[in-house]
């Protein structure tokens, strides 16, 4: 089965930190992905950049509507995405337990499958 690690971060968790802190942090998760990866377990890793850079796009009767960030009403950001391929569910949560980002962010599990089931 395939779940989605979603890291949800608070908004400027990554402004407090300094640029030591930022990389030292990258470099945990750069190697906890290499270790998942080498478990046979890792699809995709990818850290997201800040909100400010992002847009959402909705379309409502025929109309497109496009917002650029940083969405100030956010209460939380993405900061990144991991697809998994586990046995389990449980097998994801233990791989999100083991993840750096969760020390400072929240997992969010998703396993993938269609919107009608």
């Amino acid at each position: 089965m395939s779940y989605m690690l979603l890291i949800v971060e608070p908004p400027g968790l990554r402004r407090s930190r300094t640029e030591a802190e930022g990389r030292a942090i990258y470099e945990r998760m750069v190697n906890f992905s290499e270790s998942l990866k080498a478990r046979g377990l890792l699809t995709l890793s990818q850290s997201l950049k800040e909100d400010a850079r992002g847009a959402r796009v909705s379309v409502r009767g025929g109309s497109t509507s496009v917002v650029d960030g940083p969405f100030a009403e956010a209460k939380e950001i993405i900061g990144g995405v991991l697809l998994l391929t586990c046995k389990t569910r449980e097998q994801a949560i233990a791989i999100a337990a083991e993840c750096p980002a969760a020390n400072s962010a929240t997992i969010e599990i998703r396993e993938l499958g269609p919107c009608f089931e």
